[in-house]
Formats: structure tokens, sequence, C-alpha cells
């Protein structure tokens, strides 16, 4: 319980500051799909979110 708390407010917090700083929109997607895709199960969506995420931050 208190670690899906933690995890929640983690990610709240992360997607904020994402959402404030200059990758914006697609930034806060990304990250919700390296979450999504860990917490479903689906390594391939998590993997591929993070290398455009890594790609995207690399561009910056």
């Amino acid at each position: 319980m208190i670690q899906s708390e933690a995890l929640a407010t983690a990610t709240e917090f992360v997607l904020s500051m994402l959402a404030q700083s200059e990758y914006g929109l697609l930034g806060a997607v990304l990250v919700s799909l390296v979450f999504m895709g860990v917490r479903a199960g689906r390594p391939h969506l998590a993997l591929g979110a993070a290398v455009v995420f890594a790609v995207l931050m690399a561009q910056a």
C-alpha cells in the first residue's frame, strides 16, 4: 500500500515537472507509457517508450 502511494506520488511529481519543462506533453506521455508498460507487464511498450524518451533527451 505504501509502496504504491509512493510510486504514484513520484510519478505525479515527474509528470508535473515534465509538463512544465521544455519536453512538454510528449515527455509526459512517454514517461507515462514507460510506467504503464512496466505495470502492465508489457516490456516492449516500456522499452520502446524509454528509447524514444532517451532520444528526446539527447536532442535537448
